[in-house]
């Protein structure tokens, strides 16, 4: 299973949780409902920017409010909702952090690093990152070939060139574009463990 990379060795006490549930409230007490939307809510937030563990990562949101919460008394700055998707912004930004491949946006495009015609040569990048490159050519060809065919075509082309191409991808495959996109972000994570184990053994 893939991992967050994010710290989850906080869990709330229960009169903490009390709390949180009464602040999210707003003084209507819902019996739990509002809380259970919210964390609903969230897992869509991170589920549609596709990541595999939007539950986990819903999760570690809510948590981090309890313990600021629990820290500080009160929460002013926004209103419940608001501030939940405050924290979220930061739990995903680093939950991108710690998986995502290191190679510069402009060679993240799987199809044009491995592509003959793409135009790259060794002296265009650093030594660095021209290993990840070579590491992450030599994964991919250990990918099934429907993985690597699926791979290549979800992420080749210009920004809309993409949208269209990933619909197309789905009807080609049978799946809805949230399909896609799960079956994509697994194939994704095994390539970037991949390339990690890879680049440091050279």
């Amino acid at each position: 299973m893939a991992k967050s990379g994010l710290k989850q060795n906080w869990a709330p006490a229960e009169p903490a949780f009390r709390r949180f549930l009464e602040w999210l409230d707003e003084g209507k007490d819902s019996h739990g409902e509002r809380y259970l939307e919210m964390r609903s809510r969230l897992a869509r937030y991170f589920d549609r920017r596709n990541c595999l563990l939007a539950d986990e990562l819903a999760d570690e949101t809510l948590n981090r409010v309890v313990r600021r919460l629990e820290e500080q008394g009160v929460i002013t700055d926004a209103s419940p909702a608001h501030y939940c998707y405050i924290v979220a912004k930061f739990v995903f930004l680093e939950h991108v952090r710690a998986t995502h491949l290191q190679v510069s946006a402009s060679k993240s495009d799987f199809s044009a690093i491995v592509s003959p015609s793409s135009g790259h040569s060794a002296l265009d990048v650093p030594e660095s990152e021209q290993k990840l490159l070579e590491c992450l050519e030599v994964c991919l060809q250990k990918l099934l070939p429907g993985d690597r065919h699926l791979i290549l075509e979800y992420y080749r082309g210009e920004q809309r060139e993409k949208t269209q191409r990933r619909r197309e991808l789905a009807e080609l495959l049978g799946l809805t574009s949230n399909a896609v996109s799960i079956r994509a972000c697994r194939i994704r994570d095994r390539l970037e463990e991949c390339v990690k184990s890879c680049s440091e053994e050279r």
